[in-house]
Formats: C-alpha cells, structure tokens, sequence
C-alpha cells in the first residue's frame, strides 16, 4: 500500500447512523492516485451510504474525511464536486427529454466557461464513450446500456480526479460490460482519473479494480487486491459464498 500522504482520499472512523441503525460503523479506507479501488459487500453492507457520506450526500455522525488533501467532513455535495470528486448514481443521473450532447455538457457546467471549450469537451467525452453517433438522440430513446453511458458521460465530462460510480454494470449484457470496463481504463489511463466503483459483478470487479474494499453489516471486513479478496476466507463466507466454488 502506498503511504497516507498520496492518498487521494483518506476515511478515519467514518460513521453514519440513522436513529438506532449503524448503516456505516468506525470505516477507515483510501483511494490512490491512479487506482481502481472497488468497494463490495452483501446487500445491506453500508456501500451506499459510504458512497453518500463521501460525495457529501449525507453527513458523517463521526469521522473524518480527506479529499486531495483538505479536510471535507461535512461539506455539501456541490462544494465536493467543485474540487473533482464527481459520482454517478446507482438508478441513473441523466436527463431522459434532454439530447445526449445536452446531457453530457451539463457535466461540464462548473469546470469551463467557454462555450466552444464546453462543445469541444462534450464531443470528445462522448467519442470517449463511444456515444459519437447519438449526441442529437434524446438520451430516453436510447437501449439501456447506452443510457448507463450517458449517466457515466456527464460525470466524466467534469474530468474529475476522482470518479465515483454506483453499479454501472446494471443490467449490462456481456460485451456491454467489456466495453464499459476498456473504457474505464481508459479513463484511468488516458486520463488520470481514479475511479471507485460499486459494483455487484462479481467477475468484472475482480477483472478492472486494482484493489477491493469488503464491508459486511457497514464495517470494514477486508481489503486487498482481487487475487488476495477471492481467496479471503473471511470474504468468502459474508459474500462471495457459493460464487468461489465455480
């Protein structure tokens, strides 16, 4: 592991609770420069509300949070964004009346002021994304594995440090994840970007991330990279289950 100070983001003891429900208890984890880090566990095991209390969706009831840095514990969504952690949300975030291309350059709205410069980012995110060819199509119209990509578009539109996505495999088929996978690294590589992902595809996190993050009943169960995560014992009986004897 590389050391705290290059750490893209850092959590220390990030606790959230709803009344008397702990949805995420005492989570220490980082995010490095370059990495795709996965984050996974059993339905219930506190991954979107750690994905809410890093965006700054929710506020943390205890704990503290780094990002590029500087202290953010409690700070909005917005002010989150702005300094280049950017999220996707699990059921989608596009507008479904609005064109591609309008979808896309609502990424792009607080990183540039040009207009020609904002045109120019829209069109290369979406030759990125291989959305080339639909950029008048209304986003609606579109089969579901295109809308999971105009949803990804508008984050990366931002060209954020750090891209977060909620389970963008969704409802994908296979070549559809392939794509979406080369193209995740191709954000990372082409790009700089670093990226979480949540995401319950089992074979395309251990095929993408670099190093994987397990909660289980919203505490940290385990970490490593996908060889060391598949053979966890401990990941093995909270999640992986039967999964691991195919």
């Amino acid at each position: 592991m590389t050391g705290e100070r290059q750490a893209l983001l850092q959590a220390r003891g990030l606790t959230r609770r709803f009344g008397g429900l702990v949805a995420v208890s005492n989570l220490d984890f980082d995010i490095h420069p370059g990495e795709i880090l996965g984050l996974i566990g059993p339905n219930g095991a506190g991954k979107s509300t750690t994905f809410n209390l890093i965006s700054g969706f929710y506020k943390p009831t205890s704990g503290e949070l780094t990002i590029f840095g500087e202290p953010c514990t409690g700070k909005s969504s917005m002010a989150i964004s702005r300094m280049g952690l950017v999220r996707t949300f699990q059921h989608g975030s596009f507008m479904p009346t609005m064109s591609v291309a309008d979808n896309i350059l609502l990424g792009t709205i607080h990183g540039l002021r040009d207009r020609a410069a904002r045109r120019d980012r829209v069109v290369e995110t979406a030759q990125m994304l291989g959305l080339g060819g639909h950029l008048s199509d209304i986003a609606g119209t579109l089969p579901h594995g295109l809308q999971r990509l105009v949803s990804i578009g508008i984050a990366f539109a931002a060209r954020p440090k750090l891209l977060c996505l909620d389970e963008p495999l969704t409802g994908l088929n296979q070549t559809e994840v392939t794509g979406t996978l080369t193209m995740l690294e191709r954000i990372r590589d082409e790009f700089g970007a670093s990226i979480l992902l949540v995401e319950h595809n089992m074979k395309a996190v251990m095929k993408v991330c670099d190093r994987i993050v397990v909660l289980h009943h919203g505490q940290f169960l385990a970490e490593g990279t996908p060889g060391e995560i598949h053979s966890n014992r401990k990941v093995i009986d909270a999640y992986l289950g039967h999964r691991h004897e195919k």
